[in-house]
């Protein structure tokens, strides 16, 4: 299989002096291309870091990330650029603009990318419809229950057509049966899209629908 990302000695640090902590620490881990991917351990060990690290949000202290074999060079190129056109993000807070519908909150990802209003808004359509909310173009993120938030959340993360989609804990907020039925859409959408997906969670019940578990213990990986 081919590594979609990978990363290699990953560190990143936050704080000063005494108060410094290491949330990542010298990590090496790669994802195949077309995985469905669960990082996993308890709150604080690194889990969320790492995903931001690998989906160039944050930049490593040291380490090395390539995306489809291509190193990236925070000093030299643009990480806007690499995530709006390889990365998506579904958030565990939605992060959806509260005066945007449904249909214009996927739209924008494409409208950051330059995509034509009339191309942006058909493909935001059928994102829509695909994730079942044909009904909720024109809703406002406050008229959406929290598993139509996320739903939209997915839809905007594929947008883009993205090489790999980061979720952060994107069943916090959801209830079992919710649970249950975005993981469902997951699935369906990874092998619609062909989609690698690496999903951070503590949601020990999620595991059975993973190709492989990343556990993580104080800033480092200790099992896969």
């Amino acid at each position: 299989m081919t590594a979609i990302v990978e990363g290699n000695g990953l560190t990143k640090r936050f704080g000063t002096g005494d108060a410094t902590v290491v949330a990542v620490d010298a990590v090496d881990v790669a994802i195949q291309e077309s995985e469905l991917v669960m990082i996993m351990g308890d709150s604080g060990c690194g889990k969320t870091t790492l995903i931001s690290l690998l989906g160039c949000i944050l930049t490593p202290d040291a380490g090395q990330i390539r995306i489809e074999g291509e190193a990236i060079d925070p000093a030299a190129q643009d990480m806007s650029v690499i995530r709006r056109e390889k990365i998506g993000f579904v958030f565990q807070l939605f992060h959806l603009l509260p005066y945007l519908t449904a249909l214009e909150n996927v739209m924008i990802a494409m409208d950051l990318a330059r995509t034509k209003t009339d191309a942006a808004e058909n493909r935001a359509m059928e994102l829509l419809t695909q994730v079942g909310l044909s009904e909720r173009f024109h809703h406002r993120p406050a008229q959406l229950s929290g598993g139509e938030k996320q739903r939209v959340s997915f839809a905007r993360a594929l947008a883009n057509r993205p090489k790999v989609i980061f979720a952060d804990e994107p069943t916090a907020n959801l209830d079992s049966r919710q649970s249950d039925n975005l993981m469902s859409l997951i699935q369906e959408l990874r092998q619609e899209h062909q989609t690698t997906v690496a999903i951070v969670t503590h949601h020990e019940g999620l595991k059975k629908n993973a190709d492989r578990i990343i556990q993580m213990k104080d800033g480092r990986i200790f099992g896969e």
